[in-house]
């Protein structure tokens, strides 16, 4: 396999889903909840990232560079004929082919060939990656084509924001109307193929509408309004790697299995390791070093803003664990909605005395690696706290089922009967959802459950992380919420479903 393949087949191979989407800047992008993408790889023409952080963005246009440099690159590759050089992704060349009136036939020829060619029509160039990643993953790849509405007038998507094309309107219109008809002929020509394509939209072609593609990817499990007592997070921890779009991917598809909070964590590298430490040999995309690895990892005020409008925007909260005091004080700056003190800083007491003394908001504490007599400790210390979550943990990463010790979160429940500024919940580093949903029968009003973005040899705590490329989360998420009916309410009552079987 040349670079080539091998770089899309890398990029192609953290994604565990058979979909694809090629991301148009049509009007009708507007109508596609961000969500639906997050599990997937996605292809974007131009700068349709800037609609969606995208794996792979192709152009040929200067024009496209300038709105890339001032909005900023949101691809981890481009493919593209010009000299563009990306602050952050990666790119590889290919030559771009003119369409003129006797090229068009050769153009719809390539489509069907290995070799990649940016076509004048960028969704052939991004049908041929996509025929590409179908073969190296060896099955049948279902390919959405979304934002390709081949109506000038109607304009680009909103969501796109500032317009950069140079393209006169006549221009504009000519270029985008004939590329139905290349369409049409791929279609045509890709049926039976390594590639389904779905057209989605409002053409007599089109197998879907946006609507119908959310209902199809984003199901709603909690149409009934239910108001759900448990509070799930998505543990991140570090598996964003410092890559603000794989962060935004990590962040949507939590969002969308139907997470209540998203975590982070929050190091000051240098003086939480030792000068060793950081020294140390380590091997990782990041350079030679643990050092170079852990700089990576950690994201940067502006990140942390991101991050922090993002969730508005997605209506999801987040917060972060704070594992030495400068990053508590940058956290609070920050907009945490919590603090999370984790179990590996429960022998810092002279730190945790400072949080417990100067912190305003809800603490999550972990209790893995302590003891009755660390707990005695906590519920005195943090007696002023407005809200403390006690998680029941282990810190072996898998948690062995005869360690898990779920009988914990009950002794919370107890104590929060006494205490109610106390939550009790469960922090699961044992494997699925069982231990989980045994919290919950427990008394668990917060349960924790570390997440990842494909498979990596870097990830943090891989072995136990849900992969939200796919379902994995999403189905964690649903037991958690058929355990809390099936729990129901501690007060006896006759339920509507009971009736007597003799009566007098």
């Amino acid at each position: 396999m040349d670079s080539f393949s091998n770089r899309i087949s890398d990029i192609a191979s953290t994604y565990g889903t058979d979909t694809i989407f090629i991301l148009g800047k049509g009007p009708s992008a507007d109508e596609v909840p961000s969500e639906v993408y997050a599990g997937s790889l996605v292809i974007g023409i131009n700068d349709a990232e800037r609609i969606y952080p995208a794996d792979i963005s192709i152009f040929y246009a200067d024009w496209v560079k300038e709105a890339l440099a001032k909005e900023g690159p949101r691809s981890r590759l481009y493919i593209t004929s010009t000299d563009f050089k990306p602050t952050s992704g990666e790119v590889l060349h290919a030559p771009h082919a003119s369409l003129t009136q006797e090229s068009s036939d050769l153009m719809i020829q390539r489509l069907l060939s290995d070799e990649v060619v940016i076509e004048d029509v960028l969704f052939l160039t991004a049908l041929q990656v996509a025929r590409k990643v179908a073969r190296q993953r060896g099955r049948r790849q279902t390919v959405y084509m979304v934002g390709f509405d081949f109506r000038a007038e109607a304009g680009n998507a909103q969501a796109i924001g500032r317009h950069y094309e140079t393209d006169s309107a006549d221009q504009r219109r000519l270029r985008i109307e004939m590329q139905e008809n290349f369409l049409l002929n791929a279609l045509y020509m890709l049926k039976d193929t390594e590639v389904d394509v779905v057209h989605v939209g409002q053409r007599p072609f089109s197998r879907l509408d946006s609507a119908e593609l959310a209902t199809e990817f984003l199901p709603d499990q909690h149409s009934d309004g239910r108001d759900w007592s448990v509070a799930v997070i998505a543990e991140l921890t570090t598996n964003h790697f410092g890559d603000r779009g794989r962060l935004e991917r990590m962040v949507r598809a939590a969002k969308a299995a139907g997470a209540n909070f998203v975590k982070v964590q929050k190091r000051d590298v240098e003086s939480f390791y030792t000068a060793e430490q950081l020294a140390a040999p380590y091997k990782s995309p990041f350079g030679t070093t643990f050092r170079d690895y852990r700089h990576q990892l950690e994201l940067d005020r502006d990140d942390f803003a991101f991050l922090d409008t993002l969730c508005k925007q997605m209506g999801i909260k987040w917060f972060a664990s704070a594992l030495d005091e400068a990053s508590y004080r940058f956290l609070l700056e920050a907009g945490s909605d919590a603090i999370k003190l984790p179990s590996t800083i429960s022998e810092h007491t002279h730190y945790l005395e400072t949080v417990a003394k100067t912190c305003d908001r809800p603490i999550v504490l972990s209790t893995g690696m302590t003891d009755k007599a660390f707990e005695n400790w906590v519920l005195e210390t943090f007696a002023n706290s407005p809200e403390l979550n006690l998680l029941q943990c282990n810190s072996a990463y898998p948690t062995p089922a005869e360690d898990c010790n779920v009988g914990v979160v009950r002794h919370y429940a107890r104590l929060a009967k006494e205490n109610p500024r106390i939550v009790p919940g469960y922090s699961s580093h044992d494997h699925g959802w069982f231990g989980s949903a045994l919290a919950v029968a427990a008394g668990a009003r917060m349960v924790e459950k570390h997440v990842k973005l494909g498979n990596t040899e870097w990830a943090h705590f891989d072995a136990v992380a849900l992969d939200l490329t796919k379902s994995d989360f999403k189905d964690y998420v649903q037991k958690i919420r058929e355990a809390e009916i099936i729990v129901g309410e501690e007060e006896k009552s006759v339920r509507p479903s009971e009736h007597h079987k003799y009566r007098r």
